[in-house]
């Protein structure tokens, strides 16, 4: 691990302040546009359309860094990240949000892109699976963190639109004077989303339904908490309890995975995630339940995205699993444009509580699936494996790529016994 620290410290430490300005602005917006008087349909347009821009600039981004280099995109895109959170406060209007949204995602997009290839081109067989542990705790704390620094100023002011603009500038510098630019890239040719349905149903319609969870989490969170009438500190803590719940369950879920047939352990995960959200809408007022059914969708639901990842290679031929990240990630993707505008209907036509009936609603919908896939098709080989490899909802296809590498060498590693 000290390996990976000393070669990579400079893009880790880049990535974790990176996370605390993505952090910070997808909450804060949650508050501050209540404040303004959005309503829940706008609010849940303007989250949605960050998760347009991250699909897109999924897409684009490989081709941008094979034209101009890592090194021009990665600037490039982070000056436009700045620019971007220094105009919200600036352009009170629903409209002009959601495009600043979108451009948002397209650049953190590009910028995971730029940021996992170099991390990947620096990891060798023996630490890649210790890197992208890292990588993912890494952005895990900047998350974290950014819902501790929201509590020092008011949502209302400009100060909290400065702090991440501020540590987004900050956290290009490490990166670009420390690290060297690597070779251009070719991302693997993805299978179709047609032949990846047919290889794992479960593992498309899990990707999709988790997408929409966690745009809930990731997007709206904070306009459920402002509605609900919580504090700016309360609504910190809530957010940072999925975040803090996902980063202390996703090893622990990994290691079992490895261990058991994973459609069962899927299964069991989403009714956890289930019955958190009711937990969530039948005792939210009470703010202790409320974290707790917090903790339970967020230690739950944030491991299913790896663990439908690592179901669906049971069922890949070895050569294939790099070239099935891409459409999953894109199935995601579709799930989390979504979620947004399906959370937002629902709290305008319910309140609150809608926003954790939806969660329950998507997981309940899993169980029933990953049940019913199980009495179609026989278990894969259930001897101990390692193929688990912990990667984020919000990561680019790059590091979905990264973390099948991981999964490709344990396969590897079995097959020479």
């Amino acid at each position: 691990m000290f390996r990976v620290v000393s070669g990579a410290w400079a893009l880790l430490l880049g990535m974790m302040l990176l996370q605390v300005g993505n952090g910070m602005q997808g909450t804060l917006l949650g508050i501050r546009g209540v404040i303004e008087g959005f309503s829940t349909l706008q609010l849940s347009i303007i989250m949605s359309w960050y998760f347009v821009g991250f699909l897109v600039g999924s897409r684009m981004a490989p081709g941008m860094i094979r034209r101009v280099g890592h090194v021009r995109v990665f600037a490039a895109l982070g000056s436009m990240i700045s620019a971007m959170m220094i105009l919200y406060p600036t352009v009170i209007d629903p409209w002009a949000w959601s495009l600043f949204r979108a451009v948002i995602g397209f650049c953190f997009a590009g910028v995971y892109v730029t940021a996992e290839s170099w991390l990947n081109n620096s990891a060798t067989n023996e630490t890649r699976g210790k890197a992208l542990s890292l990588y993912m705790i890494v952005q895990m704390v900047g998350l974290v963190s950014a819902q501790a620094v929201l509590v020092l100023a008011d949502p209302a002011g400009y100060v909290l639109f400065v702090i991440p603009c501020v540590l987004v500038s900050l956290a290009f510098a490490p990166i670009l004077l420390s690290v060297g630019p690597t070779p251009s890239f070719d991302t693997t040719k993805p299978l179709s989303l047609l032949q990846i349905m047919k290889i794992s149903p479960l593992g498309c319609v899990g990707m999709l339904l988790t997408g929409g969870v966690f745009a809930a989490q990731f997007g709206m969170a904070a306009i459920y908490g402002s509605q609900a009438g919580l504090s700016v500190a309360q609504i910190s803590t809530f957010v940072a309890a999925f975040y803090v719940a996902a980063l202390v369950a996703q090893y622990p879920l990994g290691w079992l995975s490895d261990r058991m047939d994973r459609r069962l352990l899927i299964a069991v995960v989403s009714l956890v995630t289930g019955i958190g959200a009711m937990i969530g809408m039948l005792l939210g007022a009470d703010f202790r339940f409320l974290l707790l059914a917090a903790v339970l969708v967020g230690g739950s639901s944030n491991p299913l995205y790896s663990l439908l990842m690592a179901h669906t290679n049971d069922f890949l031929d070895r050569d294939d699993m790099a070239a099935a990240s891409g459409g999953m990630v894109f199935i995601n993707g579709l799930g989390a444009i979504v979620g947004p505008l399906m959370v937002g209907w629902m709290m305008g036509v319910m309140g609150p509580g809608g926003y954790f009936l939806y969660m329950a609603i998507l997981m309940f919908a899993l169980v029933a699936y990953a049940i019913y896939r199980m009495t179609r098709r026989a278990a894969p080989d259930m001897s101990p494996r390692d193929g688990y490899a912990p990667v984020m909802a919000s990561s680019s296809p790059i590091a979905v790529e990264y973390a099948q590498e991981v999964a490709i060498e344990a396969a590897q590693r079995r097959e020479q016994g």
